[in-house]
C-alpha cells in the first residue's frame, strides 16, 4: 500500500489537466522506481538503492517529491534528504554526498512544479536553505529564487559503438595505456569482478588506506554494503578487483566500483594499496572497465569529480580521454546569504581533514569518517 501527501496543485498548459506534486516514499512506494527506470536521462542517483545507501551510510531519511496529472501516473521526482549541518544548519538537499541528482522530469512544465515546490517546503519546515545539484546551469530558469553557482569539474569518456575502435588520444598516449596494461599483465596481474561481501570487506580496505592517503573522510562499511544488496543483483554495480598470485597466496592490489544507469557508466571509488602502484593495477582496472562499458552499449563513461587542486586526479582521468564537464550547485536562497553557511561548511571541513587526517590509525579513520559524513 502507498501513500503520499498533496504539496501542491495547479493548472498546466502542456498537461492539459492539474498538475499535483506529492511527496510520497521513495524506497517504498513502486512508482518511484517505475518511473525512473523508464527514463534514458535517469542517473544512478535517482535509484532507490542508492537513497537506501544515504539512509544506511549517515541516516538521511529520503523524501520523494513527485509530479502528477490528478490520478495520472507519475511525469518527475525529485529526491530530497534532511540533512543538519555542523554550521549551515538544517537544510534540503539533492541529495547529499552525491555528485549530481536534482529532478528527473518529462518537460520543463513538471521541472518547475517540483522545483517551487521544494522551495515551498523550505518555508514550511525547520530547514533553513535548498541545495540541488546537476550538471547544467538551467534549473535556475525554472524557478524564481533559486540561484546557480558552477561547482566543480566531472570528466566523462564518450564511447563508441564497436570496443575495438576505442582509443585513448593521440597513439602516442594510447601506446603508453597499452604498455601499462600489458606489464601488469606480464607481471601476473588479474581483473575479477567482487563476488561476495567478503571481497567488498577486503576492498574497503584498501579503500580506507587510499582515502587516508588523500586526507578526505571514507564513506562508511554500510553504504557500500547498501549498493552492494540492491544495485547488484540488478547489474547496476561492479566491483572490479586486480590481484596477483604471490607464493601460492593471491593478494588484492586494487579495485574499482562502478555504477550504470542508462547509458552511463560511472567510476565511483576506487582502493588501492600505494606500494603496488607500480604493478600498474589500476590501468588494466580501467583498460577492462571501458571496453566492457562499450561492449554493453554503453554511450559514456564518468570518471567522475575532480575539484580545483587536484592536477593529478584530472591528468589520469584526461589520459583516458575524458573531456570535463561542470556540475552546478543551485541554492535556495542566494548563495551570498548563506556564505557563512554552507560554503564556509565545505572549507573548514577540508581544511579539518587535510590537516589530520593522514596521522589517525585506518580504524579511526572508519569511524570518524562515518560521524563527520552524517553533519557535512
Amino acid at each position: 500500500m502507498t501513500t503520499e501527501r498533496v504539496v501542491s496543485s495547479g493548472p498546466s498548459e502542456a498537461a492539459g489537466s492539474a498538475l499535483q506534486v506529492v511527496e510520497l516514499d521513495p524506497l517504498r512506494d513502486p512508482r518511484w522506481e517505475t518511473f525512473v527506470a523508464s527514463r534514458p536521462d535517469r542517473l544512478i542517483y535517482h535509484h532507490r538503492g542508492w537513497l537506501d545507501a544515504l539512509a544506511r551510510g549517515y541516516g538521511h531519511s529520503p523524501v520523494g517529491l513527485a509530479c502528477r496529472c490528478e490520478g495520472g501516473p507519475l511525469l518527475g521526482v525529485l529526491p530530497l534528504c534532511d540533512v543538519r549541518g555542523l554550521l549551515s544548519g538544517r537544510r534540503l538537499v539533492s541529495l547529499p554526498h552525491t555528485p549530481t541528482a536534482g529532478p528527473l522530469s518529462s518537460g520543463q512544465e513538471v521541472t518547475a512544479a517540483l522545483l517551487r515546490a521544494a522551495i515551498r517546503r523550505v518555508g514550511e519546515s525547520r530547514a533553513s536553505s535548498l541545495q540541488l545539484k546537476a550538471d547544467s546551469a538551467e534549473l535556475a530558469e525554472r524557478a524564481e529564487g533559486l540561484v546557480a553557482q558552477r561547482w566543480s569539474t566531472t570528466y566523462v569518456r564518450e564511447l563508441p559503438e564497436d570496443a575495438e575502435a576505442l582509443r585513448f588520444g593521440p597513439s602516442r598516449n594510447h601506446a603508453r595505456l597499452r604498455w601499462a596494461v600489458n606489464k601488469a599483465v606480464k607481471q601476473g596481474v588479474e581483473t575479477r569482478d567482487a563476488a561476495s561481501t567478503g571481497d567488498l570487506r577486503a576492498w574497503y580496505r584498501l579503500y580506507l588506506e587510499t582515502m587516508r592517503s588523500h586526507a578526505v573522510p571514507p564513506r562508511p562499511y554500510a553504504f557500500f554494503e547498501a549498493l552492494w544488496a540492491w544495485l547488484r543483483p540488478e547489474g547496476m554495480m561492479r566491483l572490479v578487483l586486480a590481484e596477483r598470485r604471490e607464493a601460492g597466496r593471491t593478494r588484492m592490489l586494487a579495485g574499482s566500483l562502478l555504477l550504470s544507469s542508462g547509458q552511463t557508466v560511472s567510476y565511483a571509488f576506487n582502493g588501492r594499496r600505494r606500494a603496488d602502484l607500480g604493478l600498474r593495477p589500476n590501468e588494466l582496472i580501467q583498460w577492462r572497465a571501458l571496453h566492457d562499458a562499450c561492449e554493453a552499449g554503453a554511450k559514456c563513461y564518468d570518471f567522475g569529480e575532480v575539484e580545483p587542486g587536484q592536477g593529478g586526479l584530472a591528468d589520469f582521468k584526461t589520459k583516458w580521454g575524458a573531456e570535463p564537464r561542470a556540475l552546478h550547485r543551485y541554492y535556495f536562497p542566494s548563495p551570498r546569504e548563506l556564505e557563512r553557511g554552507v560554503l564556509a561548511e565545505d572549507r573548514a571541513a577540508r581544511k579539518l581533514a587535510s590537516a589530520v587526517w593522514r596521522r589517525l590509525p585506518i580504524a579511526v579513520t572508519a569511524r570518524a569518517g562515518a560521524l563527520l559524513y552524517r553533519y557535512l
